[in-house]
């Protein structure tokens, strides 16, 4: 087996593609023509969008993202976190912390998507000189 699916469950699939795509530098995926139902491509592991609505109509209850109260979190890797930041800002993102130094080598920043998700704006982890 491998990993291949993270499916967020959001209002509206094509709103939410539209801003990952401004924000992270993604690109769009398939998308049901109902529009319930979409991916953008993101490497060897798909991140999808389902709406609330067809999750319902499946029998499920699906709960909504609450930035304060995150129960996980996505991550973006990049060597410019200040421009993916600022990128992902002006698409609309909500702040949630400013770029930061980490002691363990890494510099991170966090967003909220427009639905509420925490995601991580994040360099790849270098050893403390």
């Amino acid at each position: 087996m491998h990993f291949k699916y993270v499916i967020l469950y959001v209002e509206s699939p094509r709103d939410t593609i539209d801003f990952f795509c401004k924000a992270f530098d993604v690109t769009p995926g398939m998308i049901t023509q109902e529009g319930d139902f979409g991916e953008v491509n993101t490497g060897e592991t798909t991140l999808a969008f389902s709406s609330l609505k067809l999750m319902e109509d499946l029998g499920k209850s699906p709960a909504r993202a609450d930035a304060k109260n995150p129960c996980f979190e996505i991550a973006f890797l990049t060597d410019d976190v200040a421009g993916g930041l600022a990128k992902a800002l002006k698409a609309g993102a909500g702040l949630v912390q400013d770029v930061k130094q980490e002691e363990w080598g890494q510099t991170t920043s966090y967003v909220t998507d427009t639905n509420g998700f925490l995601i991580e704006i994040c360099s790849p982890v270098t050893a403390p000189a």
